[in-house]
């Protein structure tokens, strides 16, 4: 598996030498050794966008067995995006060192080897403890009739007990982790707004994707994008497959009819919820960390004249409650994207997803992420003439 990481514009290039390819030959093409260094070694990368505001973050941890990355899409300001990079993992991985030492000994192995098949991908809202006496039907927020790993997993055996709260540890280890940065940052806005009152209104959209064994974990606050690339039949006769774009995660903005209902529903006594398309007028995003004028009525009051939001009636208006996944990758599964809403802008994710698989055909050693990154910039100039101020972070891992 390679790592690609791009944060900055790139100056466009043509598609023309884009050969025909194959479908789903990625994996064969350019999956490297063990050898070359995957999980040997801990690399952290930290990249500013070119505005200033927004953090990208890699961790290669051959000491939790994990690939860890990471995009702070920040707006307003840079001290959240910055405040993320600087302590959300390292939290991440006291949570996951605590977890390691409540399970059973050996349960982490008896996980990794007694799931490996399958198809595991569900949601949660809560934090969430499985029982080997419970029904699954019981835990909300589990919306994947294929419940892979306990449809996969033995009730006689540990195995299950294992794959089901180490799953869930996991993924409770990263809710937790966004709240307590959350709390943490508020508070230093809090102890400083008098000073800098423009705290109050500096926030960031959160992507996470954590690859642990054969499992893949993300956590979105905002409209970051995470899309998985996997290998689907389209003809069973004579076996011809195709690259299908396949969204792990939640768009927390206004246009997502699901946020914006639930945002009304919430503020059922607030008939100016959304003004011009945003949240109270100030935020496209429903979710986001950060923000605090939106969430706290004191931090909304440390703003002067026309940046204070009127009529703060029921904060807060901007969530922290984050959308979590799990998806256990499979043979079919090739890489997967992960981008800020800049590229999402102007690609739909089977573009995306198009753009990259034919790159790494006819480029099994270059950099898809840069490709990709040049064809937007070529596309946002040929769209508006010209282009101002385009911001992109992307994030893609290829040839799992």
């Amino acid at each position: 598996m390679r790592v690609h990481i791009t944060y900055l514009s790139c100056s466009p290039s043509t598609t023309s030498d884009i050969l025909e390819y194959d479908s789903c030959t990625l994996k064969s093409m350019s999956d490297p050794s063990r050898s070359e260094g995957f999980l040997n070694a801990k690399e952290v990368q930290v990249a500013g966008g070119a505005a200033g505001e927004d953090r990208v973050q890699a961790v290669c941890s051959e000491e939790n067995g994990w690939l860890f990355c990471a995009i702070y899409d920040g707006f307003n300001g840079r001290d959240a995006a910055d405040f993320l990079a600087g302590t959300l993992y390292d939290t991440i991985i006291s949570y996951f060192n605590k977890l390691i030492w409540e399970l059973e000994p050996g349960s982490v192995k008896a996980y990794d080897d007694g799931c490996l098949g399958g198809s595991l991908q569900y949601k949660l809202d809560d934090s969430l403890i499985y029982h080997e006496d419970q029904s699954l039907s019981r835990f909300k927020g589990i919306n994947d009739s294929n419940h892979g790993c306990f449809a996969k997993c033995s009730p006689s055996t540990k195995s299950e007990v294992s794959c089901d709260s180490f799953s869930y540890g996991v993924l409770d280890i990263l809710e937790r982790s966004i709240s307590q940065a959350e709390n943490d940052f508020l508070y230093m806005v809090e102890q400083e707004m008098e000073e800098r009152p423009d705290l109050v209104s500096i926030g960031s959209c959160v992507l996470l994707v954590l690859l642990h064994g054969n499992d893949l974990y993300t956590l979105n606050l905002g409209d970051s994008r995470a899309v998985l690339a996997t290998c689907t039949t389209v003809d069973r006769m004579d076996k011809r497959e195709r690259l299908e774009a396949i969204q792990l995660t939640d768009n927390h903005t206004v246009d997502n009819e699901v946020e914006r209902a639930r945002l009304l529903a919430d503020h059922p006594d607030d008939p100016k919820i959304v003004i011009g398309g945003k949240v109270k007028g100030k935020l496209k995003v429903t979710r986001a960390f950060g923000v605090g004028y939106l969430k706290k009525k004191n931090l909304n009051d440390a703003l002067m004249g026309i940046l204070r939001v009127r009529d703060l009636k029921s904060p807060p208006y901007i969530s922290t409650q984050p959308s979590l996944n799990v998806h256990r990758i499979s043979n079919s599964d090739q890489f997967v994207i992960v981008g800020s809403d800049g590229l999402f802008d102007f690609f739909s994710n089977d573009e995306a997803v198009k753009l990259v698989e034919s790159y790494i055909l006819s480029n099994p050693f270059g950099d898809p992420a840069k490709f990709l990154i040049e064809q937007l910039v070529a596309r946002a100039a040929d769209s508006a003439g010209y282009f101002q101020d385009l911001i992109l972070n992307l994030i893609l891992f290829s040839s799992m």
